[in-house]
């Protein structure tokens, strides 16, 4: 009985030290740390486009359409009467607000990032063709081309 513990025991610790083993090469492949890496600097980004969009993009819009402020563009769809002067004040009294404000900055923000994704994936395939094209120039000639010159010059 007590050997059948101890070899379950032994068992079991040799499983998870391969386990562990498995873990740590499949968390250091160089796709995982580039998602990783990729997964930070898209939060990061979201920040700054989230700041460009609210802080100096709707502004300007602001300014040029003569609206104060675009998030507070709502309609009150269902509600108690009163008139509200922002979004959050219309939610607290428990009306039903159609905030299209809100949704317009939302889209600009996604147009911003799909456009960057989308310069950002054209360049690197443009990398990837002029990288195939440097591997696909020829060798020159073969060996065998080589020595049937070769034998051609000495028959002259």
């Amino acid at each position: 009985m007590v050997f059948i513990l101890v070899y379950y025991g032994i068992v079991n610790r040799i499983n998870y030290l391969y386990m562990l083993k498995e873990f740590k090469e499949f968390a250091v492949k160089g796709n995982m740390v580039d998602m990783a890496v990729g997964i930070v600097i898209g939060g990061a980004f979201g920040t700054i486009v989230k700041s460009l969009v609210s802080d100096i993009i709707m502004p300007i819009v602001s300014g040029i359409f003569k609206v104060p402020d675009f998030s507070n563009l709502f309609i009150v769809l269902k509600g108690t009467g009163d008139s509200f002067t922002s979004v959050e004040a219309a939610r607290e009294a428990g009306a039903s607000v159609l905030a299209y404000g809100t949704f317009i900055n939302a889209l600009i923000a996604f147009l911003i990032v799909a456009w960057v994704l989308f310069v950002v994936v054209k360049a690197i395939n443009k990398l990837k063709k002029e990288k195939d094209v440097v591997e696909e120039t020829p060798a020159g000639p073969t060996e065998v081309e080589l020595l049937s010159e070769i034998r051609d010059a000495l028959k002259k």
